[in-house]
């Protein structure tokens, strides 16, 4: 019987990953490598191991006898206080992942990367998995760069000791789930009233749910050495928040203002907000990401994985509906 490891299962994407393989494969072991409580610590079926990703030891335990690795540990943040975290978990965490596989030999490893690494620029063009790194572009903003240095570093594994690893690129998941709201945080932004202008760029989204089936068809057919992008629709920021707009019942901003203006604007509110005893949580950070089209193309994916999409208005539905959850506005 295989026996699979997945790291990260906590978070957004690990959840549906592990849900869909309970339910998609029965006859599955399933072991996670979690640092702290986890849904499954009462599950039967499911094996659970306390650990961190950054510890080679607690990896090279927690592979022991795997047949194949999901690897999804990872750290959402946009504009971090301590960059060396995301090296750390990004960087280090897939080093210890490489090398715990050089010992362990599993059969497989996918890892989870983000397609802000290629599929991004400054005009509305949809990239493949053909691009080249956007360092020039995402540059100044350590999760892209750590995100980008863990993928050279998966591929120099797959030249020099040749494992056996396929890389998954996602857009921004959306969809229900997202507890921690690392991913689905605009969104709330938006249904808390924060969101006064329409951002100048524009996105691409895909379900969390979907992109948890992708990397199963990754694990049985992605080929070694080979990247993939998981994508929706090319959206302007425009079109996502009137749909969303359109979903919540929310008016939706009545403005497109420039960058410049755009970033004023935000630090005028961040220090007015205080005043009224609230918080602004719009940053400069995430403005300057707006400004940009994060546009990819999933074609390799759907024609040699067989991945596949929803209608995106289901996953914005789904999303309000869980971010108002949580929000506690049911």
């Amino acid at each position: 019987m295989s026996l699979i490891l997945v790291t990260g299962a906590t978070g957004f994407l690990g959840k549906h990953l592990v849900e869909r393989l309970k339910q998609a494969e029965p006859d599955l072991r399933l072991r996670l490598l979690c640092r702290g409580p986890s849904l499954w610590d009462q599950d039967p079926g499911v094996e659970v191991v306390r650990g961190d990703i950054t510890s080679p030891t607690d990896v090279s335990k927690a592979m022991e006898g795997v047949t194949a690795v999901y690897h999804l540990a990872g750290v959402v943040l946009r504009n971090p206080r301590d960059p060396g975290l995301l090296y750390r978990v990004h960087v280090e965490g897939t080093r210890n992942v490489c090398e715990a596989a050089r010992l362990h030999r599993p059969e497989r490893i996918v890892v989870v990367s983000s397609s802000g690494t290629i599929a991004v620029g400054r005009e509305p063009v949809a990239y493949d998995e053909s691009s080249g790194y956007k360092n020039d572009i995402v540059g100044e903003w350590p999760y892209y760069l750590s995100k980008i240095f863990a993928e050279k570093l998966a591929y120099s594994y797959v030249r020099l000791w040749h494992l056996p690893i396929v890389v998954v690129n996602p857009s921004l998941l959306l969809g229900p789930g997202d507890d921690r709201s690392s991913s689905t945080g605009d969104i709330a932004l938006f249904l808390e009233g924060q969101i006064m202008a329409f951002p100048l760029g524009g996105l691409n989204f895909v379900d969390a749910r979907d992109a948890a089936a992708g990397l199963i068809a990754a694990m049985r057919s992605g080929e070694v050495g080979e990247r993939y992008l998981f994508g929706g629709p090319n959206w302007t920021f425009r079109e996502l928040i009137e749909a969303v707009a359109k979903i919540s019942g929310r008016r939706p901003p009545q403005k497109q203002l420039s960058l410049r203006s755009s970033l004023l604007g935000t630090r005028l509110l961040r220090g007015l907000y205080p005043l009224a005893g609230k918080s602004y949580r719009l940053d400069e950070v995430s403005i300057k990401m707006s400004a940009l089209f994060w546009y990819c193309n999933s074609e390799k994916a759907r024609c040699r994985l067989g991945f596949q999409t929803r209608d995106p208005m289901e996953t914005l539905q789904d999303t309000v509906k869980d971010v108002r959850r949580r929000m506690g506005r049911l």
